[in-house]
């Protein structure tokens, strides 16, 4: 990837989600061979163009001078979340087939829920994937 690739605006500003994993090498991998993510930078951090995004994935730490009481740890308990991706598709019975066979494990099938028709994956660290399909159906 060129520089123009890079997630560097050059006016505004730009949202690139940062996961914290265990193994930069593991979950570099799986985002690229599930979802397709273009790998800008390998490692130290990690470096991914997901779709028309960006994602970081960078080894935990302890505080630093910048944010002095702040360890970041991947997800500790699974059965929990604060935050979550957020991937929409045009064609969910499609991304389940296809992201399943490359690996992905979806928790359920996909559910219709009326407005939205949604599943979710786990990255290899336990990180919250949602995939939806909007309906376009009112509830």
């Amino acid at each position: 990837m060129g520089q123009d690739d890079f997630p560097a605006p050059e006016t505004g500003f730009l949202v690139t989600h940062f996961l914290v994993v265990s193994d930069q090498d593991r979950s570099r991998d799986f985002y690229q061979s599930v979802f397709g993510a273009t790998v800008v930078l390998e490692r130290d951090p990690v470096i991914m163009k997901l779709a028309n995004s960006w994602l970081i994935l960078n080894v935990g730490g302890g505080p630093t001078d910048d944010k002095p009481t702040v360890t970041l740890t991947t997800p500790g308990d699974p059965s929990r979340a604060s935050a979550f991706l957020n991937i929409r598709v045009a064609d969910i019975a499609a991304a389940y087939s296809e992201w399943s066979a490359r690996g992905a494990e979806f928790l359920t099938e996909p559910k219709d829920h009326g407005r939205e028709i949604r599943a979710y994956i786990r990255d290899p660290d336990g990180h919250l994937i949602e995939v939806g399909q909007t309906t376009g159906r009112l509830p």
